[in-house]
């Protein structure tokens, strides 16, 4: 049997998996983030990612019932910035990826350095909240003394293969994303640029996400319970894992995840640099990818729930009821800012043309179609860039109850294949760990249906689309300043 753990931005799971893919046990545990400051969102390693490991291994040995465990493989939410000392303690708690945003100084400093072009011609994407070097040029101007104390680069994988091997180790996927310090062609670190964002900083170790690169030490064993000498792979990002999960390798086959946030992953045989998008290292060697994510999705969906009352499922139900367009809605989800293909942190969230003849029905429905819009934006970049998507597969909590998926086969005009299981990365990395040994996973998580798009919805949207792309133009000044009026009077953490 294969464990596979992932550490996520609202919650950790696990799964217990035999070499024939079949998920014997699952353990979630639920957490937070911190937001201390506007702009800022943080975790805490130790009471978050080093505990919630530990309890869900525990919840699955107990599951395991004897059997031999032959792999452990972990993800997490990334790029993040950890910064730890000699011995991997955590110095501060750890800089989330894009949803951060508090570089933004540091983002224009190193593009004006390096040069943007350069950027993103070397390292495959262009400098954003989503990247490790801003981030470490911040650490350094604002809390020195970190900076100076810091030996180690740690990401939430990374993190706890260090605290379950010992090795400092790094997955390319995962490094790819450090822009400016990787070289994406070379695949190798970008070392002289590496010392200018961070100098004296020792870089992790890389390697492949499918690498055993250590094993359960005695110490960690003894807090895990699991087996000493556990063979223990390189681990990487969690949407990386994700779509891994469901059998997203090939060259064109690209993942829609339902989530907090919305994230898509297209396979490439090449780098394709475009700077809307990550283009980052593949999980498997010889492979690249286009990355997109959107700063919000189901975390949307959620405020809407809380702030109206009652269950999802009521709510879906009575979208469901509401025809196309939302009777007259048109709603920007950029409510934590956008990050592809705007790159814009002040972005807002914008619901349009509300009478008092809507109610929380329309509403929804118009919250599932604005960011349906954005998926279609984001899909059009990567063609643009080059990529093809000539497979759609959806996961995530936000693939169950239908009228999601319909709105964005609808909007997108592209079908979509759903897998059997989605329970997402830490499924895939049971299947890395499981590859790692050798086993034959081609079986796994089978596709049992495809969501079809209704070609006449996908007519009617392409109007509201056009004018989905246009109100963002006509409404940034005000967002901007709105933005700034935020951040000054301390209003939203």
């Amino acid at each position: 049997m294969f464990l596979g753990v992932d550490i996520g931005t609202s919650s950790s799971k696990g799964v217990l998996v035999t070499a024939e893919g079949a998920v014997v046990a699952r353990s979630e545990r639920a957490h937070g983030v911190s937001t201390p400051r506007p702009g800022w969102v943080e975790h805490d390693a130790e009471t978050v990612w080093w505990a919630d490991f530990v309890a869900i291994t525990r919840d699955l040995l107990a599951a395991a019932d004897g059997a031999t465990l032959d792999g452990l493989a972990v993800s997490g939410i990334g790029p993040c910035l950890l910064p730890a000392d000699a011995n991997g303690r955590p110095l501060r708690p750890a800089i989330l990826y894009g949803v951060d945003t508090r570089a933004t100084t540091e983002i224009a400093e190193l593009d004006a350095e390096f040069g943007t072009a350069a950027v993103l011609a070397r390292a495959g994407s262009p400098l954003t909240s989503q990247a490790v070097g801003p981030k470490l040029r911040w650490l350094a101007r604002h809390e020195p003394q970190v900076a100076a104390e810091t030996r180690m680069l740690l990401m939430a994988s990374s993190f706890l293969v260090h605290r379950l091997t010992g090795r400092y180790v790094l997955d390319h996927q995962s490094a790819s994303q450090c822009v400016p310090m990787y070289d994406l062609l070379r695949r190798e670190w970008a070392v002289d640029w590496a010392e200018q964002v961070a100098p004296g900083l020792r870089l992790p170790e890389l390697a492949w996400p499918t690498e055993v690169i250590g094993q359960v030490s005695a110490a960690a064993a003894a807090s895990t319970g699991l087996p000493v000498g556990l063979p223990v792979t390189t681990g990487t990002i969690d949407a990386w894992a994700e779509a891994a999960s469901v059998g997203v390798r090939a060259p064109g086959d690209a993942m829609i995840m339902y989530g907090t946030t919305m994230f898509l992953v297209q396979v490439l045989t090449d780098p394709r640099p475009h700077p809307g998008l990550w283009g980052t290292c593949g999980t498997w060697p010889g492979t690249y990818t286009l990355a997109a994510g959107m700063a919000t999705s189901g975390a949307v969906t959620d405020w809407l729930r809380h702030l109206v009352g009652g269950e999802f499922t009521d709510l879906v139900a009575a979208a469901a009821q509401v025809p196309v367009g939302s009777r007259g809605l048109l709603t920007l989800p950029y409510f934590a800012g956008e990050r592809t293909p705007l790159f814009d942190p002040d972005a807002r969230g914008i619901i349009a043309g509300l009478t008092l003849g809507h109610g929380q029905a329309e509403i929804y429905r118009s919250v599932l179609e604005g960011i349906a819009y954005g998926v279609r934006h984001n899909l059009a970049a990567m063609t643009e860039a080059g990529g093809r998507a000539a497979r759609l597969v959806a996961v995530g909590g936000g693939t169950k109850g239908g009228l999601w998926t319909q709105i964005v086969s609808d909007v997108t005009g592209l079908p979509q294949q759903l897998p059997a299981d989605t329970v997402g990365a830490c499924l895939g990395d049971a299947l890395l760990a499981a590859e790692a040994a050798g086993a034959d996973t081609s079986g796994w998580n089978p596709v049992i249906g495809t969501i079809e798009p209704y070609s006449e919805h996908t007519a009617e949207y392409d109007s509201y689309y056009r004018h989905y792309r246009e109100l963002y133009e006509c409404s940034t000044a005000i967002t901007h300043f709105l933005a700034r009026e935020q951040h000054r009077k301390g209003a939203l953490t």
